[in-house]
């Protein structure tokens, strides 16, 4: 169910002054900022010379930098790696452009090194008025003490008293601090100082008597109860983790009954609750507690509530659901205006109500030192900038697209949207989910009770490593969309799009959502396929001798295969070079193969043994082909690399052999010839006489068949005649014909319109039938004793004077051998 909608006194506020005279409201702070931007501020009429040089020189860093970084992004040289190196200081000081200089090396020296590092946003005006903001802090507290402590109070006044009364926080003060959870923390220290009245004389001790208790959800952000028992220095056992619901509601809202009964046994074992910490808009998917409930379960035992949550900026806006409006009437609330209206360096605020100054300054909120009280300076510059209308129109604009997602995801298949029931929530997160066949659309998420618990878990990882990788593709696709791919613990991996932490900053827009919902469409039949394929895969690997199939359901693909070769021990997953060798290998034929299909060698750590990695598949992938393909390319890579490893042994022996062949052959013809032959003159005198009628043998080796060979048919005819026929490469057992211009692993058939499917069929069936009658003329050919009437006769039928011409006619054409004498 959808919570009412409540309208604020916003057009009320619209006619109040925002700020106390001789301050205007927050729409006439704007003149002359808006209208000017900051590269013009040096040409106004500045009375103080050392205000207009601050203006100047920011704007000449700034612009500085930002062309460094355009220069940066054209150029692909490397940076020298001299300006990362510490050096000692220079004696001579060095002038303000070598120094920026040196800032933007250090800023952009690792791109080329990792080009997928996140880079410098590029600001706007809004942000120049923000980093003016610490220039002039720091020119500021130059001044003398009197005009240092108006100035500051003035500034801290006015963006207090703005703040409460754009977020509806009535009479509150504020906390200005870097560090998000600082501002609870120092509202945890003063609920101790206003419970415990005899802490700042007994300290601790009146701990141990009655121990205090703070209240977190289970749904609050990671590592916050750590961080304060840490600040506080409490032990573990005072956090109380408060479960959320199970039954009815949302399972990311704080179970307010169960809270109650936690808080009675507290009490019963002598605990003093302390501090409640709600959320307006959870850290993972953006619901929103139960806070009047919480409320008034707070005031009835006496608890500090405090409220955090990206929902809080839509206090701003005119219409706010009654859960984020309840909020208005808690202790305290941490607000994070930087990201919600893109300004960068701009402190968090904690907005509280107490009257006692005392023991807000005992607790850390207040402070008498100006440099303290200079926090609030950037945003009080940054909110005369924007005006009402502009802050009033940023946080408007994000939850308009996340709105414009929200809806646009409804008419998506497969894709459920986990805060349907949030319709006021800037924060939209979606999961992808395959429904199963016969299943209740209503609870397709959710895997069937009777289905084993490891089919459960492995269905769960496998949807989660789908989900991953649409969101790491999405996020490559749109990166303006800010989208974060996180795991919640029911639900599993899911991707979260939270304009109001972004948009700001990305500058995202209503085209650019629409983008990602077009990117999110071209990606749904690649996943669903894929999840399809995988029990496929599956069966034709355990199917095929040689081929092992890894359960690997992490991995966003088709599968993980693992070629077992003859020496591969079976029983250890120990590393295996001779098969890491071979699936090297595998790999790099596979890629060579131009399919649409990703192949990836791994796992990653390095002592297990080596597997492939199968990626994505489309809806056309024929899985039998491609595990035949694996198969069979395995297998010849293997044969291959156990000749290779065998040729140095064999070429050996065959060049030993070879040589004492060819000294006997010489023996032999040095008595076959006479020793006269052998001296110089004599030798060529008989050789003139009476020629020796020798031609020359060698030997050649056979790498196919390892065997020596004679050269004699060489010298004779002039071809190769080894007589050994090479093994043909192992393919697979069923050919199949392919299309011109088809990738490897297609299925012809699928997924074709009629036209495109009848010719295929015509051209498949053209294909067949040419086999046929190639096939059938061969066997008639070597198995008919028949001659068929029409047939010509075979040549065993011709007479012996047509075979003799016959070979009169090809030694004619032959080309006639020399004598020895000219071969020497």
């Amino acid at each position: 169910m959808t919570e009412p909608a409540v309208c604020g006194p916003r057009s009320a506020w619209n006619e109040a002054p925002v700020v106390s005279k001789p301050t205007a409201n927050l729409n006439s702070e704007r003149v002359g900022w808006k209208s000017l931007p900051l590269a013009s501020v040096e040409t106004l009429n500045i009375a103080d010379p050392t205000l207009a040089e601050m203006g100047k020189n920011l704007k000449e860093a700034m612009k500085m930098l930002e062309d460094s970084q355009r220069r940066t992004e054209e150029e692909n040289g490397k940076k020298p790696l001299s300006g990362d190196i510490p050096g000692p200081l220079q004696g001579s000081g060095q002038d303000m452009v070598s120094i920026l200089q040196l800032v933007q090396n250090l800023m952009h020296g690792d791109e080329d090194e990792e080009p997928q590092s996140t880079r410098i946003q590029n600001i706007g005006e809004q942000g120049h008025i923000s980093l003016l903001g610490h220039s002039l802090g720091a020119y500021i507290s130059t001044l003398d003490k009197e005009k240092l402590r108006k100035l500051t109070t003035r500034i801290l006044s006015d963006t207090t008293l703005w703040l409460c009364r754009i977020f509806r926080y009535e009479n509150g003060c504020a906390y200005f601090h870097e560090e998000e959870r600082e501002g609870l923390a120092k509202i945890c220290r003063l609920a101790i100082h206003s419970r415990y009245e005899d802490f700042v004389v007994d300290g601790f001790n009146v701990l141990y008597n009655r121990k205090p208790v703070i209240y977190l959800s289970a749904a609050a952000r990671p590592g916050l109860g750590q961080y304060l028992c840490n600040q506080l220095g409490l032990p573990f056992p005072c956090l109380c983790r408060v479960p959320c619901n199970t039954v009815f509601g949302s399972q990311h809202q704080m179970d307010v009954a169960f809270l109650e009964k936690l808080i009675k046994d507290d009490i019963e074992r002598g605990k003093l609750p302390l501090l409640l910490v709600a959320n307006a808009g959870t850290a993972a998917v953006g619901h929103t507690d139960k806070i009047g409930r919480l409320k008034e379960l707070c005031e009835q035992y006496g608890i500090w509530l405090h409220v955090e949550g990206v929902n809080l900026a839509t206090l701003a806006l005119g219409y706010v659901s009654s859960s984020v409006l309840a909020a208005t009437k808690c202790d305290s609330m941490t607000l994070t205006p930087g990201p919600w209206l893109g300004l960068p360096a701009v402190p968090a605020v904690t907005l509280y109500k107490h009257d006692d100054p005392a023991l807000t300054l005992v607790s850390g909120l207040t402070s008498n030192k100006p440099a303290d009280k200079l926090r609030a300076l950037p945003l009080w510059l940054s909110l005369q900038y924007l005006g009402l209308d502009g802050i009033v129109e940023r946080i408007k604009h994000a939850c308009q697209l996340s709105q414009r997602l929200q809806e646009s995801l409804k008419k998506v298949n497969h894709i459920k949207i986990l805060v349907e029931d949030e319709l006021s929530s800037p924060v939209v997160v979606f999961r992808f989910f395959q429904e199963l066949p016969g299943s209740d659309p209503g609870l397709h998420a959710i895997p069937a009770p009777s289905a084993a618990p490891s089919a459960v878990g492995r269905e769960r990882h496998s949807c989660d490593a789908l989900n991953r990788w649409l969101g790491e593709q999405l996020k490559q696709l749109v990166p303006v969309s800010g989208l974060t791919v996180m795991d919640l613990e029911v639900e599993g991996t899911c991707v979260r799009f939270s304009p109001l932490m972004t948009a700001a900053v990305l500058g995202t827009r209503g085209e650019d959502v629409d983008q990602l919902v077009a990117c999110i469409q071209s990606k749904l039949p690649v996943l669903t396929c894929t999840l399809q394929l995988r029990e496929e895969f599956k069966q034709e690997v355990e199917a095929t001798a040689g081929l092992l199939y890894v359960d690997d359901p992490n991995w966003p693909g088709i599968g993980v295969v693992r070629y077992e070769h003859a020496n591969d021990d079976k029983s250890s997953l120990k590393l295996d070079p001779e098969g890491e060798k071979i699936h090297a290998g595998l790999l790099k034929k596979l890629n060579e193969l131009e399919s649409d299909l990703t192949f990836k060698m791994g796992p990653e750590y390095k002592s297990m043994k080596s597997c492939i990695y199968i990626g994505m598949a489309s809806d056309d992938i024929d899985v039998s082909e491609l595990v035949e393909t694996i198969a069979v390319t395995a297998r010849e890579i293997e044969e291959n690399s156990r000749l290779l490893e065998n040729m140095t042994e064999v070429v050996r022996k065959g060049i030993q052999e070879a040589q004492v062949q060819l000294q006997k052959a010489n023996e032999e013809r040095l008595l076959e010839e006479g020793v006269l032959r052998q001296i110089p003159v004599v030798g060529s005198v008989l050789n003139w006489f009476s020629p020796v009628q020798a031609s020359q043998k060698g030997r050649t080796f056979n790498l196919t068949a390892g065997s020596l060979e004679s050269t004699e048919h060489t010298y004779v005819y002039k071809v190769q005649g080894s007589g050994v026929t090479p093994p043909q490469t192992p393919t697979g057992t069923r050919v199949k014909q392919r299309l011109p211009g088809q990738k490897p692993f297609k299925r012809s058939l699928r997924g074709s319109d009629a036209i495109s499917e009848t010719s295929s069929v015509s051209h498949i069936e053209d294909l067949e039938k040419v086999e046929q009658l190639s096939g059938g003329q061969e066997a008639s050919e070597a198995n008919s004793p028949e001659r068929h009437p029409g047939a010509p006769a075979p040549l065993e039928a011709e007479p012996p004077g047509a075979l003799q011409d016959g070979a009169q006619g090809l030694q004619d054409d032959r080309p006639q051998v020399e004598e020895p004498e000219s071969l020497r």
